[in-house]
């Protein structure tokens, strides 16, 4: 068993199992994954005031954006190599996210009222659409599924990243990034890659569930949850924020 999303991998779980009863659990997972969420609303808020008090300024909390957004990707990388951590690093990692969050999400409001709520919307309706295609054998994460997601999520990772690249040296690269159809419809296919992946974390964190995993992972399968869901939740804004500015 293999997951496309790199926080969550078969080798965390293998070798993991405990004798007592203090094991990881699926509810122990839910609960962490919503205090986890209550962290990233927490700083989110505080950049979104600091925006709308500085009366619209992106200036304002390009600082705090920043912060959020490398201190994130740190935390992240330290929860990865080092699981038994995640009650502290993955906590941490929400609410770096939230300040970069906040950020983008008030300056996006400003320029597309409503978009906030609409993404948030879709966001947690489309993982209450996967957990009951997964729930109910809709979709089934077999070896061939769970591949295919894998190599798509790359290739998605590898032209964001050449992307950034070429931005670095003044490369603007053509259509994916405008609001035109192509950019529309690459929007799209990023999306449909997200939301499969939260079939994949939902079934990584049942298995190690199933295989008795200590209850630190709790916290790794929340943050590896969340690591889906933000991910989400911001090409829900950047598909919205394309389709609104046509």
């Amino acid at each position: 068993m293999r997951s496309s999303n790199p926080a969550l991998r078969d080798s965390f779980f293998q070798g993991q199992a405990i004798a007592s009863a203090d094991r990881m659990t699926v509810q122990g997972v839910i609960a962490k994954t919503g205090l986890m969420l209550l962290f990233v609303l927490l700083t989110a808020g505080w950049t979104w005031m600091r925006f709308y008090q500085s009366g619209g300024n992106p200036s304002a909390v390009q600082g705090m954006m920043m912060l959020g957004l490398f201190g994130g990707f740190i935390l992240a990388m330290v929860t990865v190599f080092k699981p038994a951590w995640s009650a502290v690093t993955a906590s941490f990692y929400a609410l770096f996210q939230g300040l970069f969050i906040g950020g983008i999400s008030a300056v996006l409001e400003v320029q597309f009222p409503g978009i906030v709520i609409q993404a948030a919307t879709l966001t947690f309706g489309t993982l209450a659409a996967m957990l009951f295609a997964y729930q109910t054998g809709l979709v089934r994460p077999t070896e061939k599924f769970k591949l295919g997601v894998v190599a798509a999520t790359g290739a998605i990772a590898l032209v964001y990243f050449l992307s950034l690249i070429l931005n670095l040296f003044g490369v603007a690269v053509p259509f994916i990034h405008g609001s035109g159809m192509v950019g529309i419809g690459f929007s799209l296919l990023v999306v449909g890659i997200a939301a499969l992946n939260l079939i994949l974390d939902i079934d990584f964190i049942e298995q190690g569930a199933r295989k008795g995993a200590p209850k630190y992972m709790e916290w790794y399968g929340s943050f590896a949850l969340m690591v889906t869901l933000i991910w989400l939740y911001i090409e829900f804004l950047r598909l919205l924020a394309k389709a609104r500015s046509r």
